[in-house]
Formats: structure tokens, sequence, C-alpha cells
């Protein structure tokens, strides 16, 4: 149980918190792309890919994107499930981050950057 709490905690932690920022703030697409870079960091189909997918999707589908969202957590929950581990909800963006810039600042980003 140890060892499944610790790589959840791993994975948790692959969130960028800008991200979190971002959905606590109501930006959700620029908390879309924040996910999309960090996904796209990880090894393809790797549990990590997989954990930052399935948020994906989920915003995808707050931003009543229903479909795109869909796929995202088909694709994601495939291999979550594979590994045995739980699914990441909602919950994972609503964690409190410590004080950084926002999109506008420093962080080399623009909210209306792309998907």
């Amino acid at each position: 149980m140890a060892h499944a709490d610790l790589r959840l905690a791993t994975l948790r932690a692959l969130v960028p918190p800008d991200a979190v920022r971002a959905v606590q703030d109501g930006q959700e697409v620029w908390a879309l792309t924040l996910l999309a870079r960090a996904r796209d960091a990880q090894v393809p189909d790797s549990v990590e890919w997989a954990a930052l997918e399935r948020l994906r999707g989920l915003v995808l589908i707050l931003v009543q994107r229903e479909v795109e969202g869909t796929f995202a957590l088909e694709r994601a929950d495939a291999r979550l499930d594979g590994s045995g581990l739980l699914r990441p909800d909602l919950t994972w963006l609503d964690a409190v981050v410590p004080d950084s810039p926002g999109p506008d600042e420093d962080s080399g980003g623009s909210p209306l950057e792309s998907l």
C-alpha cells in the first residue's frame, strides 16, 4: 500500500502548479496548454503520460469540449487501469499552490497560446 501511495504522490507532483492555479482562476485554456506541455515531456503511453492526459481530458470536458475530453479519458484510463493505480480526478487541480508568476508574468507564456 505504501508503494502505491508513493507512486500516486509522484504522479501528482507532475501536475504543473501553474496549471492548478489556471484552473482555479478560470483560465482553463491556459491550464490545457500547461498540462499538454507536461504530458508531452513524458514517455508516450507511460503511467505519467496517462495521469496528465486524464487531467487534460477532464479540463476539456469542463470547458464543454466533451468529445475531445472523452477520447483523452479513454486513452488515459486504459493505461492507468492496467497499472492498477487510481484515476486522477479534478481534485488534483484543487490543490493549494505556492505563489509563483502567473501566465502574464515571468512564466514565458500566454493564456492565448494554442493547445
